[in-house]
């Protein structure tokens, strides 16, 4: 990452405490970076920042390259005088340690809109035209349109609406930006009051010596401005559905593999234009992070194709992928590339090779050493290599202490017998310990040869099952864990940062 040994937290914004329902990137998002640089921390990673639709998944957003309006703050709105402080004082009162996503949509929905409607007559009204001036023609007019389409089909698909929208007929585009000009309006607006309050947090965060490491998943959304745009370049019929879809092959964990969904990419029609759409996401998400993961780095190299009508990922078929060539542009326009190759599950020869040729560093997780896969001895700490991040869990894991002690089926897929297993080679490794095993885990991996270990907030404040963001299982029910607002960081940071500086991590501007 930089070279040297560093360490930091995972945490989503929408995770942070506060009074709207939701985390956001206002005052506590600053607070926070204040504290992770107390702590000795120089990296906060978090997931994808784009706008979520259908499960509010930031693995399924309307667009790789708009921010999430949700995550915009009431008070920075205050500050910039587009709310009043009655206004702000009124906003609904929501559920402490959870969000409820319905609510939220609908309260800071209201509340964007009247901010909106005093940006023009405000002193930020130049900004907002930059800010058009700059992104138009890059990704802005496309996003603004694609939403303002799909809210005016009642939130349907595109490949739903008029047959003149789907296949983006000039005439058709040019009476729609007409007839919704209102509309367009808005979500740009609330695309400029996003990049506003995003430039301020990321200046705080640089102030402070910490790095932020953003996430990509590899595919796009079928429902999203990027697949509406790019539909050329994806694996879609004339009426915009996919003819052949993303996943992965069956495995250890699922007898029928894993069927996204996602549409595959025209690789061959991306590199005759010379990727210009990926260097342009790339580019994009480097302007609001330092770093960025790519998830399932696994398909640049080859990916599994599975037939639009196949109900699982049985029936599929590996596809070379033009990896080299990408990441040779992608390297030529940002040098070094500052990017994490998400390298999980079963990584073949050529594989490893695309992502030591590019000096990618790739990732370890700390629980996947002691489980039942059977590469798990090929995970062990000892033998990890330097150029990689070390996690204690990701965003797809429970908390650890969840792992340890075992979760509610639907939940936890072992066994009570595969828990109790797991967890006596955990206390084997271990030696005689009689501490907490959370923070026994953690040190393992500040400890490792990992150049960069990351940490979920969740396992440094030693929460169980009930804080685990996301179970890939589960249709319903993820991205809603919040911290509470009376759960104090000061002890466990204290500790976090102690535990840095014995294993050689804080960083000097801490």
């Amino acid at each position: 990452m930089n070279g040297s040994r560093e360490s930091g937290v995972l945490l989503h914004p929408t995770s942070l405490p506060g009074p709207f329902g939701i985390g956001d990137i206002g005052p506590r998002a600053r607070e926070f970076a204040d504290s992770l640089a107390v702590a000795g921390q120089s990296l906060w990673q978090m997931l994808p920042l784009g706008p979520t639709g259908y499960g509010d998944s930031p693995y399924q957003a309307l667009s790789s390259f708009a921010g999430n309006p949700l995550l915009l703050s009431p008070e920075d709105l205050r500050e910039d005088g587009l709310i009043s402080e009655t206004e702000l004082q009124s906003y609904p009162a929501s559920p402490d340690g959870w969000v409820d996503f319905g609510r939220v949509i609908q309260t800071k929905a209201a509340m964007i809109a009247q901010a909106c409607g005093r940006l023009e007559a405000s002193n930020l009204r130049d900004g907002l035209r930059r800010f058009r001036e700059e992104n138009g023609e890059r990704w802005l007019r496309d996003f603004a349109l694609f939403s303002s389409l799909k809210s005016a089909h009642g939130l349907r698909p595109w490949p739903e609406w008029d047959g003149s929208l789907i296949q983006r007929e000039p005439q058709a585009l040019e009476h729609s930006r007409s007839r919704l000009g209102h509309e367009i309006a808005l979500i740009e607006q609330t695309q400029f009051l996003f990049w506003r309050q995003w430039n301020r947090f990321l200046a705080h965060c640089a102030e402070r010596g910490v790095r932020l490491i953003g996430d990509l998943p590899i595919y796009v959304a079928h429902d999203s401005a990027d697949a509406w745009v790019i539909q050329e370049q994806l694996a879609l019929d004339a009426h915009g559905m996919p003819t052949v879809v993303a996943g992965v092959p069956p495995d250890y964990f699922s007898s029928t593999g894993q069927r996204w969904g996602n549409p595959l990419y025209r690789w061959e029609a991306m590199e005759e234009d010379g990727f210009r759409w990926w260097v342009a996401r790339i580019g994009r998400a480097l302007e609001l992070t330092n770093h960025v993961r790519i998830d399932h780095f696994r398909g640049f190299e080859s990916y599994w194709e599975i037939p639009a009508e196949e109900p699982t990922a049985v029936q599929g078929r590996w596809v070379p992928a033009p990896g080299d060539s990408l990441f040779r542009t992608l390297q030529e326009r940002f040098d070094p590339l500052p990017i994490i190759a998400e390298d999980l599950g079963i990584i073949t020869q050529e594989v490893e090779a695309l992502r030591r040729g590019f000096g990618l560093p790739g990732m370890r997780v700390l629980q996947f050493s002691f489980g039942g896969d059977p590469d798990a001895p090929d995970f062990g700490t000892r033998g990890y290599p330097e150029n990689c991040i070390c996690y204690t869990g990701t965003h797809d894991n429970d908390t650890l202490l969840g792992w340890i002690r075992g979760s509610p089926s639907g939940i936890d897929p072992r066994t009570p017998e595969q828990v109790g297993q797991e967890r006596a080679k955990v206390l084997d490794y271990l030696g005689d310990y009689s501490g907490e095993l959370h923070w026994a885990l953690i040190e393992l991996a500040m400890r490792s040869r990992a150049e960069t270990a990351i940490v979920p907030l969740q396992d440094i404040l030693g929460l169980g099952s009930e804080a685990r963001v996301n179970v890939p299982s589960r249709a319903e029910g993820n991205w809603r864990w919040r911290v509470g607002e009376d759960v104090g960081f000061a002890d466990a940071l204290s500790r976090l940062r102690a535990l840095s500086e014995r294993t050689g991590r804080v960083s000097d501007s801490s």
